[in-house]
């Protein structure tokens, strides 16, 4: 494997070279294969790049190094070392989950250059209750050191368990069988750092610097992300849209490929 951005994070692009460029930051327990089904809404006439954050899918495992990847930073850094690469211009960053956590660092971070707007799916600025400030993020300390516990102890496990619960589709149990199978590519060791960066990670401080127009697309009864947040979202982010899909659960692009998509297109085609 190279030694670029783009090998290191198993860069994929599809679609016409000079199309609008969209790129697809996926959350935690999945890899790029995730937005598989979101794609053909997309392939013909936009410029599609697909990454794998170092330590999953296709990444170079080499690269990864547990005090590193302790921070949401680095994942970020990796993502803008591939932009940079590519060369990107104005591109639609799309992050689910906590890799929507790292669109909108990236956003902060950019010169104003490399993104053009913002597309966050099923996102949270911080999952983790503040009872300080009033946030709620759904998940106490105590709740989240539990799920920590259960992942230290047999992440197989946890994964088996927590599949169907964070893909919420029983009319569909393939899907929670596929989810269950991207968490079971992941090994446990990545899988335990990732999650404490997806659930300890907290970017609120920085939305309001987020000048970009940003798409917030909330789904119906995610656990993970509670409906309130998508409203916390629309009310922080200076030109934030929220969208709430009729899909179920934390993974839209797979069980609402179609209604995800078209929300995705009637944002893009906004000036």
């Amino acid at each position: 494997m190279g030694t670029g951005a783009a090998a290191r994070n198993n860069v994929q692009v599809f679609g016409p070279e000079d199309g609008p460029v969209l790129v697809f930051a996926h959350g935690f327990g999945t890899d790029q294969s995730m937005w598989g089904r979101l794609l053909p809404w997309f392939t013909d006439r936009y410029r599609v790049v697909l990454l794998d954050h170092v330590g999953s899918g296709g990444s170079d495992q080499s690269a990864y190094d547990s005090a590193a990847y302790s921070s949401l930073d680095t994942y970020v850094d990796d993502l803008m070392d591939v932009c940079a690469e590519l060369g990107l211009e104005d591109a639609t960053l799309i992050g689910h989950s906590v890799g929507a956590m790292m669109a909108v660092s990236a956003a902060v971070r950019d010169d104003g250059r490399r993104f053009g707007r913002l597309i966050l799916l099923t996102a949270s600025p911080s999952y983790l209750d503040h009872p300080e400030d009033g946030y709620v993020g759904g998940f106490t300390r105590q709740d989240l050191d539990d799920v920590f516990e259960s992942l230290d102890a047999n992440y197989v496990v946890w994964a088996e368990s927590m599949a169907s619960v964070y893909m919420n589709t029983p009319h569909a149990p393939e899907l929670e069988h596929e989810i269950q199978g991207s968490f079971g590519r992941i090994s446990p060791r990545i899988a335990r750092d990732f999650a404490r960066v997806a659930f300890l990670s907290d970017v609120r401080h920085l939305l309001a610097d987020v000048t970009l127009p940003v798409l917030v697309l909330q789904s119906t009864d995610d656990v993970v992300t509670p409906d309130h947040v998508g409203t916390y979202l629309h009310e922080e982010l200076p030109a934030g849209t929220l969208v709430r899909l009729a899909a179920t659960g934390h993974f839209p692009q797979s069980s609402a490929p179609e209604e995800t998509a078209t929300a995705i297109l009637e944002f893009l085609k906004q000036p």
